[in-house]
């Protein structure tokens, strides 16, 4: 059986200077995500939904057009790396 967690690219940021940087855990989120685990995917990396539903309207954006797309991807943009940053901010206060 193939296990994915043995396939995560490791944080080079973490590795050389200990400090996580703002994707840390996205990935295992993602796997979380894919394995039903919706709460632990949150609370791995914050940011996983609001990134999924920006990706998922670009996706959607590339073959409908909607009256204000660009108002809506700069909207799931600021939420997305709001969510990162703010995280991120409590991650290093928590530590």
């Amino acid at each position: 059986m193939l296990i994915l967690e043995d396939y995560l690219l490791p944080c080079l940021n973490k590795k050389l200077l200990g400090i996580e940087c703002f994707g840390c855990g996205f990935q295992r989120s993602l796997l979380f995500l894919f394995q039903g685990k919706f709460t632990e995917a949150f609370l791995m990396y914050p940011a996983i939904y609001p990134f999924l539903i920006l990706t998922l309207f670009l996706i959607f954006n590339i073959f409908y057009k909607f009256k204000y797309d660009e108002k809506i991807k700069l909207f799931l943009v600021v939420l997305s790396l709001s969510t990162i940053f703010i995280s991120y901010i409590i991650k290093l206060n928590g530590s």
